[in-house]
């Protein structure tokens, strides 16, 4: 018997070493997938190529039950398409871990559960973002330049030396040096036009003598 596994992820940024980590030890073959908008195995590709390596007896091995699917609809459609098809399922992690040849109570349960854990999820980050805003604070990642690196950017910058040499010295990327100059002159430009604005303005109430 040989175990062919599946690793899934639902977007580009989600990392998958978790899921090889588990399923390159101990399996034949291994196929990776980007989850798409279809439901039925004969729409997913990568699925397909998969089972095209099974054999009598072999299993498809999946770390958790839910990357059969993104949610309890298209897990459970996957699971009565592969045993229809006579393929057996082989979970890793889960209440689900064990090998299974048809439906039960616990596959069913577990995709529930996970179905339910990243609604939870998803729930909990939009309200922290939602928090977040309303403190006048903005989620999202801490930015790659803080003060000190901004200074020492516009010293070495004063000093005449090329944004690639800045990078280097301040292991920033180019993108970052050049953002950072650019911010730094658009701020100066606009500091400059609003004290020249209120020069104006304080000229005009003037009264001549």
């Amino acid at each position: 018997m040989a175990l062919i596994g599946l690793v899934r992820v639902s977007t580009d940024k989600q990392k998958t070493q978790r899921q090889h980590d588990a399923l390159d030890p101990i399996c034949l073959k291994v196929i990776e997938e980007k989850a798409s908008g279809k439901l039925a195995t004969h729409d997913r590709p990568e699925l397909l190529t998969a089972l095209s390596y099974i054999r009598e007896g072999d299993l498809l091995t999946v770390q958790e039950v839910d990357r059969l699917g993104r949610n309890l609809l298209e897990g459970l459609i996957v699971l009565n398409d592969l045993f229809q098809q006579g393929v057996g399922v082989k979970v890793l992690e889960g209440i689900a871990a064990g090998e299974h040849t048809e439906r039960s109570f616990t596959l069913d349960l577990a995709l529930a559960l996970a179905e339910d854990r990243r609604r939870d999820i998803v729930r909990k980050t939009k309200n922290g973002l939602e928090t977040a805003r309303n403190l006048g604070k903005v989620g999202g990642r801490r930015p790659v330049v803080d003060d000190d690196k901004r200074a020492a950017i516009l010293e070495r910058r004063r000093r005449g030396e090329s944004i690639r040499t800045i990078a280097a010295g301040v292991k920033v990327s180019v993108g970052v040096v050049h953002k950072t100059l650019t911010n730094t002159n658009t701020n100066a430009d606009a500091d400059a036009d609003a004290d020249a604005e209120q020069a104006t303005a304080t000229a005009q109430r003037i009264e001549p003598l």
